[in-house]
């Protein structure tokens, strides 16, 4: 995993509320940056929006390349250590082009959030919508697991990952699926309002 470190305030005298927050984005090769540089993957290119803006954040890019929900729970632990105040979840693509049962995906979605809430920590959840190819009853069934379960727990909610670059071939790479560079800026810059509200969250419920 990398730590990308946006604003640094000095430790002696600091209140907690005013140091970095500490941020880990939870993710498969869409938040992980496939086919980019490391400084063009989305944990690299949010930290610098959010360092453009004078919010102290460290972000850390916790995301594995073809990982499922399920994936993402069974690493949650390591993946999401002692000391992170915002978990970023973005998981369930591949669950969706694997055709997998939306239901499956919704259990290991839901028990993250129970988990990273008796940890205290605060969610930001990304949303994901299922490929039209996979016809109208499942794409019914697995869109509407993120909705479900933001309605069910204390996150801070975005609703679809892609919004705005799924499908515009300018915005994407070749595979026309994982977003080039361009389409990881217009993500960071449609999500960035909701990651300023998860940090405003986490610092609210941070202990001074």
């Amino acid at each position: 995993m990398v730590a990308l470190l946006c604003a640094l305030t000095p430790a002696t005298g600091v209140k907690a509320a005013e140091r970095p927050v500490n941020i880990v984005v939870l993710g498969d090769s869409l938040s992980a940056g496939l086919g980019l540089p490391v400084e063009h993957a989305f944990p690299a290119r949010l930290a610098a929006a959010l360092k453009a803006k004078g919010i102290g954040a460290t972000i850390t890019n916790a995301g594995v390349s073809g990982d499922t929900a399920s994936g993402g729970l069974a690493r949650l632990d390591w993946s999401v250590p002692d000391g992170t105040d915002a978990v970023i979840v973005e998981l369930g693509a591949n669950d969706a082009l694997r055709g997998l049962d939306p239901n499956v995906t919704k259990t290991a979605l839901d028990a993250i959030l129970r988990r990273l809430t008796a940890r205290h920590i605060t969610v930001l959840l990304a949303g994901m919508r299922a490929p039209p190819n996979m016809g109208p009853e499942y794409s019914k069934a697995f869109d509407g697991i993120y909705p479900a379960l933001a309605s069910t727990h204390p996150v801070v909610f975005y609703p679809f990952f892609l919004d705005g670059v799924a499908a515009d071939p300018k915005l994407n790479q070749g595979d026309g699926m994982h977003p080039n560079g361009a389409g990881v800026e217009a993500i960071v810059a449609r999500v960035l309002p909701l990651v300023e509200e998860l940090i405003v969250r986490a610092r609210a419920g941070r202990p001074l």
